[in-house]
C-alpha cells in the first residue's frame, strides 16, 4: 500500500508477523513489537499503520529510552505556556500529535513507573491532562509499543506496570532477528547496494 515500507524477506518466521501484522492492522487494538534492538520495529511499526484504517492520519514515533526522564512528560503530553521555566509558549505532545493516527512508543519498557499509570488512563480513556493544564485533551489514537525487553520479567521486579502489560499486549509479535533467517541477508544487501547505487549514480 502507498506509504508502506519495504520489508525484505522470505523466511517463514517474518512471512508469519507479516501475515499477522495485516490481521492487527484491521483493528483498533494496541500491538506489542518485541525483539532485540535493530529488528526494525519502527520499520514494522510503520508498515502497521500504513495498512490501518489510520493511515492517512498521522504516524508518530518517539523513543522512550532516548529522552530523559525529567523530560518525557512533557514530550509525551505536553505542556502549557507558563508551565515550569523555559515554557514560553504552549506545546502538543506525542499523544495529542497522533490524534486520528498511530502512537509508537519504542523501548516502552523504560518508561518510569510514575509516568506508566498516566499512560495507561491515557490509553484507557484517550484523554490526559497536558503539564500546567487544568483542561483535558482527547485524542483518538492506535497504539504501537516497541520493547527489546521482557516485560513479565519486568513486571516480576517491579520495573513495569502489570496492568499497563495487560493493556498493551493485545496483540504481540516477536520479530525475528537477521541472524535468526540468515537467508534474508543477501537480497537485503542487494536491496542496499542499489539504493546507494541509485543516490550516488555509481
Amino acid at each position: 500500500r502507498r506509504g508502506a515500507p519495504r520489508i525484505i524477506g522470505e523466511d517463514a518466521k517474518l512471512r508469519h508477523v507479516l501475515q499477522q501484522l495485516h490481521r492487527a492492522a484491521a483493528t483498533d487494538a494496541t500491538v506489542l513489537l518485541e525483539g532485540e534492538s535493530g529488528t526494525g520495529k519502527e520499520l514494522f511499526a510503520r508498515g502497521l499503520h500504513a495498512l490501518s484504517p489510520r493511515a492517512d492520519g498521522p504516524f508518530v514515533a518517539i523513543n522512550c529510552a532516548a529522552i530523559p526522564d525529567t523530560l518525557l512528560e512533557t514530550e509525551l503530553f505536553g505542556h502549557e505556556k507558563g508551565a515550569f521555566t523555559g515554557a514560553v509558549a504552549r506545546k502538543a505532545g506525542r499523544f495529542e500529535l497522533a490524534h486520528r493516527g498511530t502512537l509508537f512508543l519504542d523501548e516502552i519498557g523504560d518508561l518510569p513507573l510514575a509516568l506508566q499509570a498516566k499512560i495507561l488512563r491515557a490509553l484507557e480513556e484517550k484523554r490526559f491532562l497536558p503539564l500546567g493544564s487544568d483542561r483535558e485533551v482527547t485524542s483518538e489514537f492506535q497504539l504501537i509499543a516497541g520493547t527489546n525487553r521482557d516485560l513479565a520479567d519486568a513486571v516480576k521486579d517491579g520495573r513495569f506496570r502489570d496492568d499497563l502489560l495487560a493493556r498493551i499486549n493485545l496483540w504481540t509479535f516477536r520479530l525475528p532477528a537477521l541472524s535468526e533467517r540468515r537467508e534474508d541477508i543477501p537480497p537485503n544487501v542487494d536491496y542496499e547496494l542499489d539504493q546507494f547505487r541509485r543516490r550516488t549514480g555509481t
